[in-house]
């Protein structure tokens, strides 16, 4: 008996229509933190494709012989309580998964590549003009279905073909089958038009010259061809003996729409080479028949036997149940039966178990606080993917394609880390110490920083562990304090918290602690928490806790015997500060940490990050985002951060570390009153002014202070007091450009690969995957400004009359700023635009300088078919199986091998022919325990 989750829902469903008579059975589910949905850990759920008509043989008996599985889960579970989602993918689409939940699991990127070695495919398509109407619409949706069993292991080319053939897209040769090119296959084939003749010749030969081109990165496994056609005559066995003998290339073919055609010379085709002959006449075999040539591909990986039996992880994707990014650990499961004595054994792959593991788990098994706030581990596969790495935080997801950042896409790309890269990528360990550039966390700044980089091969997969550390976070400091110091000082209330209250970073210091947003009701759950038990207990991180009480006595001694007897108003300061690597972040007086907006954890606060990474002072004016209109509001109007790294030791010989970053708070309006003075060199503003002759807000004297990004800080001149805090070029875009010409400023260009983009205004028609998204330009002389060029990825969406605006993926290029010249001055005659030429002097601040930001203005970004050209260096899996003189190829051709429901067929029929894209939802069932 099984539980029908949708016949809960939809009594009138296809199972009551057709007089079925399983039983539906009501199960209880429960919230489970661990897998952030409900589940039932009594059951297995199962889920059939809606394309598939449940009470089939093949799926009944499916169904029965899995069921088995149930038991081998619950046991692994009993063995392992920390075990995930257990799921097994057959090779007929259903799917079987523990604990059994009410949401569907898809299995696809799993499936895919566990059944398969990688493939090299040519997909050429016929579109004469006897191709038409449904059947051109057939075979678009076809050639999107194939290409999306396709893996970043694999590679593909799209070719259509009548008299001629020749490619869908820019991509002339075989390209990584990656999300990005597919989207643009999957753009281009929507524009194929049906004319002229058939030519089968046309097609293979493009084909094989594809698959025979050897000067171009490729797969180098599985080569196959896979033609869509209505129909034809000729059988073209000149051009198989000519460019497929012996038979290294696979053919298949596919038989698309509802005609009286012969199929005979389809058929043979596949069958004279070593590939199957399949008939798509609806819509609703499509996935089917796009899907089943994986069987054929999987007969060498059966026939090798335990070689065969090696654990594949998948790519990084979206979970569809909730646990966030997972990868997935897959092994194929095979067929080793015989149909009778003497028989020669099966040869199919009978699905591919899987096992998810949450990217947040592996996470907490790194090393975070022990590292320092610039240090990190990273993990990065075959291709250049990272597993793990701080900046894989894609900002929207489909769960439908994996996750794929490439090292050098996560960092800013130069030659140092091509060679690491490499080196990891060849399984290689080493260690090298280099100079590059870093981004902050709030993406306007770059820091050119030393960073030590130590990587190694992970044994048994296809991962290789890298480490980044900077030379100041060799050590780290371990405090070691005694249980009297231990207990926490202050009790909840007490007259000592009003003026000494600190931020508390909210880590996980004890299993019992109640985390809270709020700082003030987090610091009492700590010190109750503290009443009850020492910091040495087994329930709390002795290493975090150690380094928090210290952290917390050396900073009240900060306030008690330095800041509590200064008076700010003096020094025009609104607060000071104190932010350590144990989580402490003390401000003075208590009243600036009522709207202190910085994070209370230190190691994710940008101005704590640069400030160790930098000798000399680090500004952060207020952000403004470039969007706001003049003299509008500023969120924390008239603050600007200013903040340096203050170096301690560790014992009495021990090395310098660099834990605690002390700053204060300007008052930037007093501070723009003592600039204006300094402008018109006086040493007091009671003063008259000397040598220049003019007054401090004089429109002839402009005295400004700009960062080492370029964002203003201040002004003499009343009408930039809003500009504070604006990238320079959109405040006075001239000087900006004297500045960069004169080598004050270098810039910077890279690529998020992560970004998220507004949808673009539709109309009432659905449409398909965007393409070049522009925005409004504001360009600054001579191309100053960065871009924002937007590549969208986005699915096809139907339409609605009042759709939500919904975010799609796209690439968004950036340009950064840093200082040039460290410590250079120039004077120079500087064309203003709008005036005479005047004179200008330029000096730089601080020789650690190294920033920039994201601008907005539009800029070319190199096109995906130039981006083909230039490909990163990757390695495919180590083994491949494609050959084995035992395969049978006997079984070489039919037509779909179950019928599709008839009640889906229809509708998805009907919806075809409207042009919509359908979204059928998935049937979820639960297998009962006996």
């Amino acid at each position: 008996m099984y539980y029908d989750a949708k016949a809960d829902d939809d009594p009138e469903s296809e199972d009551v229509e057709r007089g079925s008579k399983a039983s539906n059975l009501r199960l209880d589910f429960v919230e489970d933190s661990n897998f952030k949905n409900k589940v039932n850990y009594s059951y297995t759920a199962v889920q059939i494709p809606t394309d598939i008509y449940k009470g089939s043989t093949v799926i009944l008996n499916e169904l029965n012989w899995t069921e088995a599985l149930e038991n081998v889960f619950i046991e692994n579970r009993r063995q392992d309580p920390t075990l995930l989602w257990q799921v097994f993918g057959s090779a007929t689409g259903v799917t079987r998964y523990y604990p059994g939940g009410c949401s569907p699991s898809p299995l696809s990127p799993q499936y895919i590549q566990g059944a398969s070695s990688p493939k090299d495919m040519v997909i050429i398509v016929d579109v004469s003009g006897s191709v038409s109407g449904l059947t051109l619409k057939l075979m678009k949706t076809s050639v999107c279905e194939m290409l999306d069993t396709l893996s970043d292991d694999d590679y593909v080319n799209v070719a259509s073909f009548n008299e001629k053939a020749q490619p869908v897209s820019c991509f002339t040769h075989l390209v990584q089958a990656n999300v990005r090119n597919k989207k643009v296959f999957k753009e281009a084939v929507q524009g194929m038009v049906a004319k002229g003749t058939t030519g089968y010749k046309a097609g293979f030969e493009y084909a094989f010259d594809q698959l025979q081109n050897s000067n171009i990165t490729r797969a180098n496994c599985n080569k196959m061809i896979m033609m869509f056609t209505d129909g034809g005559e000729d059988r073209v066995q000149d051009v198989f003996e000519k460019y497929n003998c012996p038979k290294q290339v696979r053919v298949f073919t596919f038989s698309v729409g509802q005609h009286n055609y012969d199929v005979t010379p389809l058929q043979w085709m596949a069958c004279a080479n070593k590939g199957y002959y399949f008939e798509i006449p609806s819509i609703g075999a499509i996935r089917i028949n796009t899907q089943e040539y994986l069987d054929v591909l999987g007969r060498p990986m059966v026939l090798a036997g335990k070689e065969a039996k090696q654990v594949q992880w998948t790519n990084v994707y979206e979970d569809a149940l909730g646990l966030g990014l997972v990868v997935t650990g897959t092994l194929p499961v095979f067929n080793l039966t015989q149909d009778g004595p003497g028989e020669k054994k099966n040869q199919l792959i009978l699905g591919v178990m899987g096992i998810d593991v949450a990217l947040n788990d592996i996470k907490r098994l790194t090393p975070n606080y022990t590292l320092g706030a610039n240090g990190y581990v990273f993990a990065i596969d075959l291709n250049g993917y990272v597993l793990l790495h701080p900046n894989l935080k894609p900002q929207t997801t489909n769960f439908r394609e994996p996750v794929t950042l490439d090292f050098l896409d996560a960092e800013l790309e130069d030659e140092n880390k091509e060679e690491i890269r490499r080196s990891m990528i060849d399984g290689n360990k080493g260690h090298k110490q280099i100079r590059t550039l870093v981004k902050s966390l709030d993406e306007r700044y770059i820091d050119e920083v030393m960073r030590n980089y130590t990587w190694v091969p992970i044994r048994s997969t296809n991962y290789s562990l890298g480490l980044v550390l900077p030379p100041y976070s060799t050590f780290y400091l371990q405090a070691n304090l005694s249980d009297q110091i231990l207990q926490v000082k202050c009790k909840w209330p007490s007259p000592c918290l009003p003026l000494f209250l600190p931020l508390l970073t909210p880590r996980e210091y004890c299993k019992d602690l109640n985390a809270s947003d709020n700082n003030t009701e987090f610091l009492k759950n700590f010190i109750e928490l503290m009443e009850k038990v020492t910091p040495d207990s087994k329930q709390c991180n002795n290493f975090l806790l150690h380094n928090l009480i210290l952290d917390t006595g050396i900073t009240q001694q900060l306030v008690e015997r330095v800041w509590r007897d200064q008076d700010l108003n003096t020094y025009s300061l609104l607060a000071v500060f104190a932010a350590t690597d144990g989580g402490i972040t003390r401000i003075f007086p208590n009243k600036a940490a009522e709207d202190w907006t910085e994070n209370p954890e230190p190691f994710n606060a940008s101005f704590y990050r640069r400030s160790l990474d930098n000798h000399g002072y680090v500004f952060k004016p207020p952000h403004q985002d470039g969007e706001c209109p003049p003299r509008c509001p500023v969120a924390e109007a008239g603050k600007t951060i200013m903040g340096r790294v203050l170096p301690r030791q560790a014992g009495v010989d021990g090395p310098l570390l660099c834990s605690i970053v002390v700053g204060v708070k300007l008052d930037l309006e007093a501070w723009a009153e003592k600039f204006k003075v300094l402008a018109s060199n006086r040493t007091h503003q009671d003063q008259p002014q000397k040598v220049l002759g003019v007054g401090a807000v004089s429109p002839d004297l402009l005295c400004i202070l700009i960062d080492d990004g370029g964002f203003l800080v201040l002004s003499n001149q009343n009408h930039q007091w809003d500009q504070v805090g604006r990238f320079f070029s959109e405040v006075d875009a001239n000087l900006m450009m004297a500045l960069y010409n004169n080598s004050f400023y270098t810039r910077k260009e890279s690529y998020d690969y992560q970004a998220a983009c507004a949808p673009q205004p539709q109309g009432n028609l659905g449409c398909g995957a965007l393409g070049w998204a522009r925005l409004r330009p504001r360009t600054l002389p001579g191309g100053m400004g960065g871009a924002e060029a937007l590549w969208a990825l986005a699915d096809p969406a139907e339409a609605e009359s009042n759709p939500e605006a919904r975010e799609s993926s796209c690439v968004m290029k950036q340009t950064q700023y840093y200082f040039g010249s460290v410590n250079a001055s120039y004077n120079a005659i500087i064309d203003c635009g709008n005036c005479s030429r005047w004179p200008g002097w330029g000096w730089g601040m601080d020789q650690r300088g190294r920033v920039g930001l994201r601008t907005h203005c539009i800029l070319p970004r190199p096109l995906p078919c130039e981006l083909v050209q230039r490909p990163r260096y990757r390695r495919g899996p180590h083994i491949c199986f494609d050959y084995n003189a035992t395969e049978d190829t006997s079984d070489c051709g039919r037509g779909a091998s179950f019928p599709p429901s008839l009640g889906v067929l229809v509708s998805l029929q009907l919806l075809l022919l409207l042009g919509l894209p359908p979204r059928p939802q998935p049937q979820v069932y639960a297998s009962r325990r006996l």
